[in-house]
């Protein structure tokens, strides 16, 4: 009964962690921004079922494993190569104090100085009196909201600019589909491909992806 209970209680505790595990790579990675950029592209090239959700979030995680190695890399480092491997809770706790460093550096990069002081003021005033603790401005708590928020702004300053060109496209279809009376003609009809041939004869997935990726280079 005893192992029964034990072995019960490490799938739920490994399942909780994964869990856990699988939100943070999410919230403190480019994951979110690379996925969002990627669904308005197939959006504003009126394509709604190609390419299809499985490939972009799968192009999105290979895009994020790349930009996310280096810290990937100082966290292996910090926690299982310059340190023994933990083997109970109190080492794996100090393991995870080891690691919070890279990410939170990894964020800081991203971030702006007034979006975490907002989140410094908000905790204060959100939060009852009874539980905010004195977070600083480079805490994981404050860097994950601030990080989110400002990987959604540059993921819609992106897809406007990339929405402009395509909507340039079906006006001008619209407008000539007008002019020459075929006002019946549905204009995604053609304007579809045109916005297709467009994008890939400027070698659109290439550009897309490279210009994702150098918006985390150092000096960006």
């Amino acid at each position: 009964m005893i192992d029964n209970t034990s072995n019960i209680t490490f799938i739920l505790g490994l399942t909780m962690g994964m869990g856990l595990l699988v939100l943070l790579v999410v919230t403190t990675t480019s994951f979110i921004k690379v996925a969002v950029v990627l669904f308005i592209v197939r959006n504003a090239l009126g394509i709604q079922q190609a390419p299809p959700n499985i490939v972009l979030y799968t192009i999105a995680l290979a895009l994020t494993a790349f930009v996310a190695a280096p810290v990937f890399s100082e966290i292996n480092h910090h926690v299982f190569i310059q340190q023994t491997t933990p083997s109970n809770f109190d080492e794996w706790v100090a393991a995870f104090e080891r690691a919070r460093e890279p990410v939170k550096e990894f964020l800081i990069r991203f971030t702006n100085a007034e979006q975490r002081e907002f989140f410094v003021l908000a905790s204060k005033q959100v939060w009852p009196e009874d539980t905010v603790i004195a977070y600083g401005s480079t805490d994981l708590s404050v860097l994950i909201p601030s990080f989110l928020v400002m990987e959604l702004q540059r993921a819609f300053e992106i897809g406007l600019l990339l929405y402009l060109p395509m909507i340039v496209v079906d006006l001008v279809v619209t407008t000539v589909l007008m002019a020459m009376g075929m006002s019946m003609v549905t204009p995604t009809i053609i304007a579809t491909p045109m916005k297709l041939f467009l994008f890939v004869s400027i070698d659109g997935w290439t550009r897309l992806i490279e210009g994702l990726i150098m918006t985390y280079s150092v000096g960006g």
